[in-house]
């Protein structure tokens, strides 16, 4: 499909608006939260043709891509990582790197962050491999 052909001229659905503000505002959240713990952010909202990451953050040796979730609660968001995504995630990840490659030496980590209302976001370190 054409890029043209992507971008109609319909009325933007205020419901999916509403969604990726809240998106946004959680993976800000999560930043804050990171640098906050000594991670030093990357690059943050990174696209690519095979994907998107969240967040890219690295300290210590480590370079976690990082996928944010909000949901009405932790346990949803958990489950709403699927395979299919996490191989998206991976793939863009390998793209990433190769677009900055004095960051392969570093040790690659899959972390995800989830968010839900009037909590402070967690972070759970090495949730799946690249390999999965």
């Amino acid at each position: 499909m054409r890029a043209a052909a992507r971008h109609r001229a319909f009325p933007p659905n205020p419901e999916r608006l509403k969604a990726e503000r809240r998106g946004r505002f959680a993976e800000l959240l999560c930043r804050w939260h990171l640098r906050l713990r000594g991670w030093q952010i990357v690059a943050s909202h990174w696209r690519c043709p095979s994907g998107e990451i969240d967040i890219l953050a690295c300290r210590r040796g480590v370079l976690a891509i990082i996928e944010v979730k909000l949901r009405r609660d932790l346990e949803t968001a958990a489950a709403a990582i699927l395979p299919r995504q996490r191989r998206r995630i991976a793939r863009a990840a390998s793209a990433f790197l190769m677009t900055r490659p004095d960051l392969a030496r570093l040790t690659l980590r899959f972390d995800v962050m989830l968010v839900a209302p009037l909590r402070p976001p967690r972070h759970l370190a090495g949730m799946w491999r690249s390999d999965e």
